[in-house]
């Protein structure tokens, strides 16, 4: 074996090469060992992951985009494909809101144990006196429901509301009220699409992803999970979170739930998610297994 060999010779780089080539196997081995585990319904389609930032303005529109950067590379480095959906700018940072879809092998299945809140404390960028600040913004993940999947809507149950579309997008977007948002009444379910170059394709998106919140709702009524989703939805604060990210005065991620935690807080943030990810979805199928 080259690290047999390696150790024989004497030779340190060739020795590194093969316990890095040991770690990569190792790394490949758990996920697999994990994914495993992805037995759910919707645990193998593509997802649509919504953020949206809390209570504080500046402060918790900026951690929201810190968050959808985080959930992008996450993505990106798995190999799955990130379009953005819908997006609504902060007024000097980040973003009030955005969607964005996650496409590849088992997004949902990864990604479903994300949604919550999630706190961040730091010194403020945006503060003269730089002073520590707490700033919350929610994560909400469906999956994308496929045609062989049947979500009966009644249209009339459906409010219509178009809008000229904001950002990034050429010179057409703002010309024409192309935006879409589509609000469930009985459920409260709001989406809303703006990525297309037209109405016609925002409301053809639109409407898939109000199926996809939908059906995730009905996933987690499935599950027992309802209250507490709505509970992470009604109240962006204290008392919801499922994961702090402390920057100041010291550098420490930790996941409420599972209680694994890192200080590599910049690997957190640049999408290194696996480890909590990985817990969570252990966790959730043991409470499976305990309740059957």
């Amino acid at each position: 074996m080259l690290a047999e060999m390696a150790d024989e010779e004497g030779d340190e780089a060739t020795l590194e090469e093969a316990r890095e080539q040991l770690r990569a196997v190792k790394e490949r081995a758990a996920r697999a060992e994990l994914e495993a585990l992805l037995s759910g319904e919707a645990d193998g389609n593509d997802a649509y992951l919504e953020v949206n930032s809390g209570a504080g303005g500046t402060e918790s529109n900026d951690w929201a985009g810190m968050l959808l950067r985080m959930y992008s590379r996450w993505a990106k480095a798995h190999g799955y494909e990130v379009t953005i959906e819908a997006m609504e700018e902060g007024e000097q940072a980040g973003v009030k809101s955005a969607t964005i879809l996650i496409e590849g092998p088992n997004a949902y299945g990864w990604l479903k144990s994300e949604s919550g809140v999630h706190r961040l404390v730091r010194i403020s960028p945006y503060d003269a006196a730089a002073k520590r600040h707490t700033s919350f913004a929610s994560i909400g993940v469906s999956p994308v429901v496929d045609d062989t999947i049947e979500i009966d809507i009644n249209p009339s149950d459906v409010r219509t509301d178009t809008y000229r579309a904001s950002g990034a997008g050429g010179q057409h977007i703002n010309k024409t009220d192309s935006a879409v948002r589509l609000t469930h009444i009985p459920t409260n379910t709001v989406v809303a699409c703006q990525a297309g170059r037209s109405q016609h394709q925002n409301r053809d998106m639109a409407w898939k992803m109000l199926r996809a919140r939908l059906y995730e709702l009905e996933l987690q009524k499935r599950e027992a999970a309802a209250q507490a989703l709505a509970d992470a939805k009604t109240d962006i604060g204290w008392g919801h979170q499922i994961r702090s990210y402390v920057l100041q005065p010291y550098q420490m991620v930790k996941d409420l739930r599972t209680e694994v935690e890192t200080s590599d807080t910049q690997g957190v943030l640049d999408g290194d998610l696996d480890a909590f990810m990985g817990a969570a979805l252990a966790a959730r199928v043991g409470e499976t297994r305990d309740g059957n």
